[in-house]
């Protein structure tokens, strides 16, 4: 009789056991974790009713970092970035600033040069000031590649409004030079009385001293 009722109890006890572990095998069976709309290489199981995710795979997955000490665990996510104000329409971008400064330093030089040429009665030869011009013409289109503003394209419409003061006002002395023609081509203070080179110059100034601001202005010498 005891041993029929060892059997028996030895039968039911592992059919608990059996059902138990079904149950824990089908709470354990591994889920996808999201997060923000985003699939996470982290291992998921649910036992329970209590979901387990693998921390180390959380922290990778999210750029973190986790510590393992002995007497706690300490996960380190990095703070989502920030959302970048809008720029303001009157400010310029820096790559713009950048290039429109390389191109006023190329108006500058043309503009010296030929003043001396002018004033030291030199005889014009070569294509040196076609160069100028050709050089800055290729700058122009560079700094129109990097606008990005509203800014930044007000400024461009000056700095092309120069060149062309600039490369009209050289062709047409450098014209006089050359044919020794007109008070220019003869008087080597003539330049002084320039009031288009005067424009011009101040014009450059004006420009140069907006665009190291980074905030678009206008002034009437570039109209």
């Amino acid at each position: 009789m005891k041993q029929p009722l060892k059997c028996f109890v030895y039968l039911l006890s592992l059919g608990v056991i059996l059902s138990v572990s079904e149950t824990v095998a089908q709470d354990t069976s591994p889920k996808t974790l999201i997060v923000n709309g985003a699939t996470v290489n982290a291992a998921v199981i649910q036992v329970e009713g209590r979901s387990y995710v693998d921390i180390e795979g959380l922290a990778q997955a999210l750029r973190g970092s986790v510590t393992f000490d002995p007497s706690r665990i300490e996960l380190t996510i990095p703070a989502p970035a920030v959302a970048r104000a809008p720029q303001d329409s009157a400010e310029m971008s820096n790559q713009f600033q950048q290039t429109a400064v390389v191109t006023l330093a190329e108006m500058r030089e043309w503009r010296r040069a030929v003043a001396y040429i002018v004033t030291s009665g030199m005889p014009i030869a070569g294509t040196w000031s076609q160069d100028y011009e050709d050089r800055i013409e290729a700058d122009i289109m560079t700094t129109a590649l990097a606008v990005s503003t509203e800014a930044d394209h007000q400024a461009l419409q000056l700095l092309k409004q120069e060149f062309v003061l600039l490369s009209e006002w050289a062709d047409t002395v450098l014209g006089e030079r050359e044919a020794l023609q007109g008070a220019r081509s003869v008087d080597p203070n003539a330049l002084r009385e320039d009031q288009t080179l005067a424009r011009i110059s101040e014009c450059g100034k004006f420009l140069s001293w907006m665009i190291v601001s980074g905030t678009f202005s206008d002034d009437p010498s570039c109209q």
